[in-house]
């Protein structure tokens, strides 16, 4: 097994397990792959729930750019939902888990097919 497929299992994981989300399998390796390398980095293989700049980032970089969504109040909701979803107090939130359950969220994923 690849270190990607590895990556993906503890994803798929993670979202059964703190989310209560049974994970679209096709979508979630799609999510990891247009994540690129930065999964297996410590510090860029995670989103922070508390940090504005990093929200920011994912907000403009994904929501905007990747997904194609119009800025707006609904996309800091969405990302808040998420993140709530996800468990504020849960420290190591994945970046591929969460923009996996923003696809979702925005019902964007069509972006992956």
């Amino acid at each position: 097994m690849s270190k990607r497929d590895e990556l993906i299992v503890k994803y798929a994981a993670d979202l059964k397990d703190k989310c209560g989300v049974s994970a679209d399998m096709d979508l979630l390796t799609k999510v990891v792959i247009g994540c690129g390398p930065s999964i297996y980095n410590a510090d860029s293989s995670t989103v922070s729930g508390t940090d504005e700049k990093e929200l920011a980032t994912v907000k403009n970089n994904f929501l905007i750019k990747k997904l194609g969504l119009s800025d707006g109040a609904d996309l800091d909701k969405g990302i808040d939902a998420v993140i709530e979803k996800y468990g504020r107090s849960n420290r190591s939130k994945y970046r591929a888990v969460v923009y996996y359950l923003l696809a979702v969220h925005f019902k964007k994923e069509s972006v992956y097919k």
